[in-house]
């Protein structure tokens, strides 16, 4: 595209609208069943196989353990990342927990291999912290990242997040850990 003294205009993406669609742990235990058109079903989205593979099963088993640990945990828990007035999931996100003693929430976030690099991340970073912003124990955003993960390093680019250290997951390795403040959450 060019302007009118026919410069060069670099490309813009308008900001795709994500929207968040409760994961029961009826859902959940559907998909850990395999069963994809029920937990849709009982979601109220058409869910893909992305949401039956083996790291998926292992988040949905681990996030019914910890709402079975302590019920009051769930609205905290998965979300689906749906897009459109049709409901296309695009992946899902949510919070590791409630907020900790010192006001601390950990944000997790995936999106479907078929809509990577469209701006998906981004928009799901952007409600998550919309969502944290609003709460009023919430004092702090957490994310943590592989240092290889070049893709979700670039996603949390230009959102305040300050690398503060680094830790090991036992599921995902070394993981580099950043926060921000929720008072410097850009706004929408």
């Amino acid at each position: 595209m060019t302007d009118e003294a026919g410069r060069r205009r670099p490309l813009t993406r308008s900001p795709k609208r994500v929207r968040f669609v409760e994961l029961s742990g009826e859902a959940m235990s559907a998909l850990l069943a395999g069963d994809l058109s029920g937990a849709g079903r009982i979601a109220g989205v058409l869910l893909t196989e992305y949401f039956v593979t083996d790291r998926a099963r292992w988040l949905w088993q681990f996030r019914l353990d910890q709402m079975a640990a302590d019920p009051g945990q769930a609205r905290w828990m998965v979300r689906q990342a749906v897009v459109g007035g049709k409901g296309l999931v695009v992946g899902h996100a949510g919070f590791h927990g409630p907020p900790d003693e010192v006001g601390m929430v950990e944000i997790g976030y995936s999106v479907a291999p078929d809509f990577r690099r469209q701006g998906y991340a981004r928009s799901t970073l952007i409600e998550l912290l919309r969502r944290a912003a609003a709460e009023p124990a919430v004092t702090t955003v957490r994310a943590t990242i592989s240092p290889d993960n070049v893709a979700s390093l670039a996603t949390i680019s230009g959102f305040g997040f300050v690398e503060v250290g680094e830790q090991w997951d036992e599921e995902d390795g070394l993981e580099l850990v950043f926060e921000v403040p929720v008072c410097r959450v850009p706004p929408a």
